[in-house]
């Protein structure tokens, strides 16, 4: 069997993976995404077992007695809890696969641009402990191109700003490769923690995560709104202790999160001063593509484009754009030839 029938022979039923922070999501071919939930695992402290993956584990987060913990295995895009990245990808691949744990799939999985080639063999790693039989790496940059539909295999250059839970990747990608890069360990979870440290300075009001995801997500913005919006926040008194609720208003929590959307400014303005100049022609006629979850933020596409003076065009699910990059890589055998996937591993058995 020549290259191109033993490839697509190969990828008949694999998977394509944007193993996140915050979400992992999961893309079978032939079905399309078929998992979106968030990476996280609760286990029960003295036994180790696994209590709970995904959506189940994260209503855990903050409510758990002191023999449950809960645990969120990848911080800044990168695996921070080995065992646990291992456990929580064997139950995704399993629940991808309509939990027939005999299928022993194939996966192309995104990662950050900088990811160093220890944080490279910890993932590949993981995906073959938890079942896969062969693992190939793409920058998560190159698949959300590839997912928003930019031509990245012509030699043109194409920016991408890909602002995840833990790292905003930024890109010039041309001939199906990097040019040059930016990544910042700042994105959805540090605009979280900003929340949280702006309601604890300014109103003594200790907040949980959900509480300043719900925050971010209901009144969160990085522009002006045209009327002004309020929230109830819930929480716990620094001082006396006692639970109060506090009313913040849409103003409040832009002041907030000036700050990370300020470090994501500036990354984005280095990389511009060192984009080619041939390239920089490009991105000034395509502009500059806005994805990952923490995209969704009201607001970012009109402040980037105030900052930098460029087109900013938001695609129409920034969330999904790198798994269904991955997973075009998955399906198509010329573009898996013409990108620049990162090193693959083989199970040798």
């Amino acid at each position: 069997m020549g290259f191109v029938g033993g490839i697509l022979g190969r990828f008949s039923s694999d998977l394509a993976i944007d193993l996140g922070t915050a979400t992992t999501l999961v893309y079978v071919r032939g079905k399309g995404i078929v998992l979106n939930e968030p990476s996280v695992v609760a286990i029960e402290k003295k036994s180790n077992t696994v209590l709970a993956v995904g959506a189940e584990a994260k209503r855990m987060v903050g409510r758990t007695p002191g023999n449950i913990v809960v645990i969120r295995p990848i911080k800044e895009g990168v695996i921070a809890d080995f065992s646990m990245t291992e456990r929580m990808l064997r139950y995704f691949i399993t629940k991808a696969h309509n939990r027939n744990s005999f299928i022993r799939p194939r996966c192309i999985i995104g990662v950050p641009s900088r990811i160093t080639e220890v944080e490279q063999r910890a993932v590949r790693e993981s995906a073959m402990h938890a079942g896969s039989r062969e693992v190939h790496l793409i920058e998560e940059p190159v698949a959300a191109a590839i997912g928003a539909g930019l031509p990245i295999t012509e030699p043109s250059g194409s920016m991408v700003v890909d602002i995840g839970g833990g790292t905003t990747d930024i890109a010039v990608i041309s001939l199906g490769g990097i040019v040059c890069s930016e990544s910042v360990k700042v994105a959805g979870d540090q605009m979280d923690e900003a929340i949280m440290g702006y309601l604890k300075r300014r109103y003594n009001l200790l907040i949980g995560d959900h509480m300043a995801e719900k925050v971010k997500v209901e009144v969160g913005s990085a522009y002006p709104f045209d009327e002004c919006k309020i929230i109830m926040v819930k929480g716990r008194d620094v001082i006396s202790g006692i639970p109060r609720t506090v009313e913040v208003n849409d103003a409040e929590i832009r002041e907030a999160l000036e700050e990370p959307i300020h470090v994501i400014v500036n990354a984005l303005r280095t990389l511009l001063e060192n984009t080619p100049p041939e390239l920089a022609g490009d991105i000034i006629d395509r502009g500059v593509v806005l994805t990952g979850g923490g995209a969704m933020l009201p607001g970012l596409a009109t402040r980037f484009q105030e900052e930098i003076n460029l087109p900013i065009i938001t695609v129409d699910d920034p969330l999904t754009s790198v798994v269904l990059g991955v997973g075009k890589i998955l399906d198509e055998i010329e573009l898996f030839k013409k990108v620049s996937l990162l090193s693959s591993e083989r199970d040798k058995g």
